[in-house]
């Protein structure tokens, strides 16, 4: 049985410049490798976040946990970013990434599972999405786990250009039905958006 702890989750835009120096300590740690961001500074963290919140067909968010910063969150149009000639985006489609902070100190059991739901939620709820979009790379197996905790089918590896290189990805995607009979998607919605 698994028992979740209450959470309060909160979802606002990404500050550039005031969001830089906590998202850059987050990008720095070796859980977060597969981001392919440990080596950016601050100012370049900053530029980054700038870049994503002012593009037409792109988001950036930063979430809080019981009024602590917490994690971070991209939308996107998979139509016009990223997955161009990639993936056959349908009307709906949402691309998303999300980058939970590391655990300083003790773990709080279920905290993962609850940002996670709560993003998908957020995607769903407040951003109109019919259908989740993500390709994380073919290695890293814990967001596999998490991805199909959530709901998400698997339709293949593909190869998305990332800067100078190409990430291998399993272009995987998750309707709001498919996040409603989730184990994620079954969590207990304490979470407040906005």
């Amino acid at each position: 049985m698994t028992v979740v702890t209450e959470f309060e989750i909160t979802i606002r835009p990404t500050d550039a410049s005031g969001d830089a120096a906590t998202v850059q300590r987050w990008l720095a740690h070796p859980k977060s490798a597969f981001w392919g961001m440990q080596e950016l500074g601050v100012d370049e963290v900053a530029d980054y976040l700038g870049e994503v919140a002012t593009h037409p067909h792109q988001d950036s968010w930063v979430g809080s946990v019981d009024g602590s910063q917490a994690f971070l969150a991209e939308t996107y149009d998979p139509a016009s970013v990223l997955l161009v000639g990639i993936h056959d985006a349908l009307p709906g489609d949402l691309g998303m990434h999300v980058l939970i902070a590391p655990a300083e100190g003790h773990a709080r059991h279920g905290l993962t599972d609850a940002v996670f739901a709560a993003v998908m939620r957020w995607c769903f709820d407040e951003l109109g999405a019919e259908r989740v979009v993500v390709e994380p790379d073919v290695r890293n197996a814990a967001i596999a786990v998490k991805n199909a905790r959530a709901g998400f089918r698997v339709l293949g590896e593909v190869d998305v250009p990332e800067g100078a290189h190409v990430k291998r990805a399993n272009l995987s995607v998750c309707m709001r039905a498919d996040f409603a009979a989730s184990a994620l998607g079954s969590l207990p919605d304490h979470d407040r958006l906005g």
